[in-house]
């Protein structure tokens, strides 16, 4: 699929000077971002396009042109592939929507019949994103170097916002593939080939309908033996799947023979779309976790009390530090409402950022521990310790940088309409996932994407 994520040229059909009307402006994001290679717009009705020349058509382009983006009328579609096939285009993505999503499966069967040696991407969909060759359909996507994480999206909109989540996350992005009604190009070949893809740690997917059971099951087994792949299963109910085919035209199995699959392949298998970018997030850190002995500290009991009893219930443990661990972190306290066994309460020295540092270092040299969960309150710091927003942050992830064992931060923020507090929130999770750290906002979620990955590394 080099012609798919590496194109050399790329022609977009449909191409306008006039940005909106409810089509993505692909010319403009591919020249604006950087795309390196080639770039002809195609459209009948201009000349040239911010000084660049527009071609009339598919037949007037140079041969051999790796990647065509549609965004024709329906009535156009058909007209459209064989001129593709014509000119050898290696592969042909249609936005355009208006086939088997609202019964017009016939014209989906026409394009296949025409498209010769010409790949089709959906149609009714928004198409291939590869980070390191610069094709993008999200015109403010602003990440460096070439990522961890893929994602392959049977709707435009949840890829949209696996895009958006990802970079506000500071989840790496590799490949993403928006494929809808895969009439032509299918998910079970496109994991199949993130699978072998070295440059990916992890896949999401967000999966609808699959055509050919018996590809995806040896597809999902070779990936999830390589990696973790997280999917978000659409038309899990009835109801659901009957808005499915209303969507993409997707007929929907048996959830229970699918979670029965997934369970087999070791496939993490997520209930909603914010677990799966937990997971992900996680997956893609600096730091794969390898075991399920934690180390947990902050400030408060109940907090550690709550925190412990969801562990356990999750199949984690929290074992009592060895004693020279214990010692180690005494130094810098007092045992004044505080505790060293596991969880560790460090009472009021919790707020302070060194005191927790020191702590994370000490709970690194302990046998007994594989991961380490610092606890913090995004209410105190902005509202006590507001001086510290940037210096406090660092200190922590320098500290963890210069670990063994995985940090996973938890931030809480339990006031939802302070302003000044969101802007806190948002500063100090940034200067954690810049140094490659999973950070998550409460505790239920941070476990749920430990012991997800837990089980997919203790089965490999």
């Amino acid at each position: 699929m080099k012609r798919l994520f590496y194109p050399e040229s790329i022609a977009v059909i449909g191409a306008s000077p006039k940005i909106g009307g409810g089509k993505i402006p692909y010319y403009q994001i591919l020249r604006g971002l950087g795309f390196k290679g080639a770039l002809y717009p195609v459209n009948p009705t201009h000349k040239e396009i911010d000084g660049a020349k527009v071609y009339a058509g598919l037949d007037d382009l140079p041969d051999g042109v790796d990647l065509a983006i549609a965004s024709v009328p329906a009535a156009a579609a058909l007209d459209t592939v064989k001129a593709a096939s014509r000119k050898g285009i290696g592969y042909l993505h249609f936005f355009t929507s208006g086939f088997s999503e609202i019964g017009e499966s016939g014209l989906e069967e026409e394009l296949l019949s025409a498209k010769g040696n010409t790949r089709i991407i959906g149609p009714n969909c928004i198409g291939v994103h590869c980070t390191e060759s610069r094709v993008f359909f999200d015109p403010f996507f602003r990440q460096s170097g070439i990522g961890k994480a893929a994602f392959l999206g049977q709707s435009g909109a949840v890829t949209s916002n696996f895009v958006r989540m990802a970079q506000s996350r500071h989840i790496p992005i590799n490949k993403v593939v928006s494929y809808g009604n895969q009439i032509d190009m299918k998910v079970e070949e496109l994991l199949d080939y993130l699978a072998g893809d070295e440059t990916v740690t992890a896949i999401g997917a967000y999966i609808e309908d699959v055509k050919d059971g018996k590809r995806f099951y040896d597809a999902l087994k070779k990936a999830t033996s390589i990696k973790p792949v997280a999917i978000l299963k659409g038309g899990r109910t009835n109801e659901g799947a009957r808005a499915a085919a209303s969507h993409t035209g997707a007929m929907a199995g048996s959830n229970e023979i699918w979670s029965a699959v997934m369970k087999q392949l070791r496939c993490i298998e997520v209930d909603t779309f914010e677990q799966m970018m937990d997971v992900l997030m996680l997956a893609t850190s600096y730091r794969m976790p390898t075991g399920h002995r934690v180390g947990f500290l902050g400030a408060g009991g109940g907090t550690s009390v709550l925190f412990t009893d969801l562990a356990y219930e999750h199949g984690l443990t929290l074992p009592a530090l060895d004693q020279k661990t214990q010692d180690g972190i005494s130094t810098m306290i007092r045992n004044i409402n505080t505790c060293t066994l596991n969880p560790v309460d460090l009472g009021a020295y919790g707020f302070d950022f060194n005191v927790m540092a020191h702590t994370m270092k000490e709970m690194d040299s302990d046998p007994n521990i594989d991961v380490i969960i610092p606890y913090f309150s995004v209410d105190f710091i902005s509202t006590f310790q507001s001086d510290q927003t940037e210096s406090g942050p660092h200190t922590i992830a320098d500290a963890a940088r210069e670990m063994v064992k995985p940090v996973i931060p938890i931030f809480s923020k339990f006031t939802e309409d302070s302003i000044q507090i969101e802007e806190a929130r948002i500063r100090i999770c940034a200067i954690f996932k810049e140094a490659g750290l999973a950070v998550y906002n409460n505790i239920q979620d941070c476990i749920f994407s430990l012991r997800e990955l837990l089980d997919w590394s203790e089965k490999s």
